[in-house]
């Protein structure tokens, strides 16, 4: 294998590099309103564009080229945050990324129907870690984001938690959706309106 200098693909290792005025251009290059948070189950894949239509949003968009044929920009405005049943918990981290980097509108979490999630317990899966990979994973994660007891509870749940975290900006807008997997349908849970004019990207 040839050694390769990987830095010359990092913004922030580029002679001149300016964060500010980085992050500007990105913001223009993608016009990013919507985050949705479901679950990498594979029969779950219609969720992102069910949302697009839910929202009037596109999505996969187009990737636009610059001058030189390369791949500058995308016309998409649905990101994709894709996690072990679309529990929150997994995406705070992106949620307060996407911010920074392109401003966000809404924020939608998505559970699906006959989801994996559902079929174990939070101690179910602790003592199964116990007995078969020898460590105790108690502790490791907040009980309540473990699994999917109940959809109404999660989906409460999460958005709350998405709500109370201080990378999510107060103007966004929260929404927890459930999807059936048969019929592509999308059915609003929860709704949490942000607060006009606060956490606006500068």
């Amino acid at each position: 294998m040839t050694p390769t200098n990987f830095d010359a693909y990092a913004f922030s290792r580029q002679p001149g590099y300016d964060e500010q005025a980085t992050r500007a251009a990105f913001a223009q290059a993608v016009p990013l309103r919507t985050v949705v948070v479901y679950c990498y189950d594979p029969r779950a894949v219609g969720i992102p564009g069910a949302v697009a239509r839910e929202f009037g949003d596109e999505f996969p968009g187009e990737v636009v080229l610059d001058d030189d044929g390369n791949k500058a920009a995308s016309t998409a405005n649905v990101f994709e945050v894709v996690v072990a049943g679309g529990r929150a918990v997994d995406a705070l981290r992106s949620v307060t990324v996407a911010q920074h980097l392109f401003g966000i509108e809404n924020v939608v979490v998505v559970h699906h129907s006959h989801c994996g999630a559902t079929s174990f317990t939070a101690d179910g899966i602790v003592a199964a870690y116990q007995r078969e990979q020898g460590v105790d994973i108690s502790g490791l994660y907040p009980e309540e984001s473990v699994c999917i007891s109940d959809y109404e509870s999660s989906l409460r749940h999460d958005v709350a938690l998405l709500r109370d975290s201080a990378g999510t900006p107060r103007n966004v807008n929260l929404y927890g959706y459930f999807y059936d997997i048969d019929d592509e349908s999308l059915t609003k849970v929860v709704e949490n309106r942000g607060v006009s004019g606060q956490g606006a990207a500068e």
